[in-house]
């Protein structure tokens, strides 16, 4: 059986048109009460990476939040809404990109992510993970990701969005055990999907972001929701939307090569607004961060920083503030003389530091050979 992902326009944030889109996309799934039923604990878990204003798309947009809160209140349910940060706490995150308004406007519940639970998804990428308490608290999880490229993953959106439920510095910590292996990686946030197995998730892509995201692209306008019971059938019909072929999305690589469903077009049954009027120009992606044209591995290992993307340190935007420092898995960062320093020797290219710069300080360097790659696999 083919698992429905629904497309759907809305065009701005007006909270009217949001409200009413939200309406329409779930009607053929059968409305939020498909979803909730009266008196079940519902948390929505938004992308709140950092602490940026809407209009950044960095975050999901706030005017989704409330229209998914007001549904699901409507349905019976009682709302809480949380996620971990990768830089600030929770409540300052969620302040300034103006969720937190929205849940004390909507009397819902914010949850901070504040205490850790062990588990042990199916699988043997890792033995053990741990993941908020409120995760595991909710009768029901609404998975609410925001569109966007990303340096290490290729794309984040439905299923990467689920690695929120890692609490604070355990997320580094996950980096630095996966190393350079970003499959090894991908495999990882797939399980940690699976075992979550959020009841829908609602993908804002009104504002996409293109480019290096996830925090430093560019925004751009595509005037879209989409929504599925199933993230990795939600993002394999995305993938589809901005032109970003299986093999430039390690988590659509990784499902493919493990034959699991969901991760082909064919296995999705599509609804709603046809995919060919929504479908926008090509994104343009983050930059390559891995050797993926077909190298064979014994010369991809001597060549290994030649053909490799890097962080680099754009010395007019940083302002020393420490927190690519503090948040570097192998803690390979360090302020010296007045100035930022890697040690590139040891870096494993997770991107964290990128991805985490409140400044867009750290760019992405590539290989000479790797930008030749990228180059010819265009033509």
């Amino acid at each position: 059986m083919k698992t429905q992902v629904i497309l759907g326009r809305c065009s701005s944030y007006q909270r009217a048109e949001v409200e009413k889109a939200l309406e329409i996309l779930l009607v053929p799934a059968g409305g939020m009460a498909a979803f909730v039923s009266p008196g079940q604990r519902v948390l929505l878990k938004p992308n709140m990476l950092a602490g940026k204003e809407p209009d950044l798309a960095v975050t999901t947009h706030p005017e989704i939040v409330r229209a998914v809160i007001r549904l699901v209140q409507k349905a019976g349910g009682k709302v809480a809404v949380g996620d971990s940060p990768g830089v600030g706490s929770p409540l300052q995150v969620a302040r300034r990109c103006g969720i937190l308004a929205v849940i004390e406007e909507t009397g819902a519940k914010f949850a901070p992510f504040s205490e850790s639970v062990p588990i042990r998804p199916q699988g043997s990428t890792f033995h053990q993970l741990e993941i908020a308490r409120d995760i595991l608290d909710a009768d029901v999880i609404i998975n609410l990701p925001k569109l966007k490229t990303h340096q290490m993953m290729g794309l984040t959106c439905g299923v990467k969005n689920l690695f929120g439920a890692v609490v604070g510095m355990r997320k580094p910590r996950l980096h630095l055990q996966a190393g350079a292996d970003k499959a090894f990686f991908a495999l990882m946030l797939l399980e940690l999907a699976e075992h979550i197995a959020p009841s829908l998730t609602i993908a804002d892509a009104v504002t996409a972001m293109e480019g290096d995201g996830p925090g430093s692209g560019d925004p751009i306008h595509m005037g879209a929701l989409l929504a599925s019971r199933s993230p990795l059938a939600l993002d394999t019909v995305a993938c589809e939307l901005v032109g970003m072929r299986q093999q430039e999305v390690w988590t659509q690589q990784v499902a493919a090569a493990s034959h699991r469903q969901d991760s082909q077009l064919n296995q999705v049954e599509l609804s709603g607004t046809p995919l060919e009027e929504l479908r926008c120009a090509p994104f343009r992606p983050a930059k390559t961060t891995d050797v993926n044209f077909g190298l064979p591995s014994w010369l991809r290992a001597p060549l290994k920083q030649a053909l490799s993307a890097r962080p680099q340190v754009d010395l007019q935007r940083c302002v020393m503030c420490g927190l690519c420092v503090k948040h570097c898995p192998p803690q390979i960062m360090a302020i010296k003389e007045g100035r930022l320093h890697i040690d590139y020797r040891r870096c494993i290219g997770c991107f964290c530091c990128q991805e985490l710069c409140p400044h867009g300080a750290l760019q992405t360097r590539q290989g000479l050979l790797l930008r030749l790659g990228r180059f010819l696999q265009r033509r």
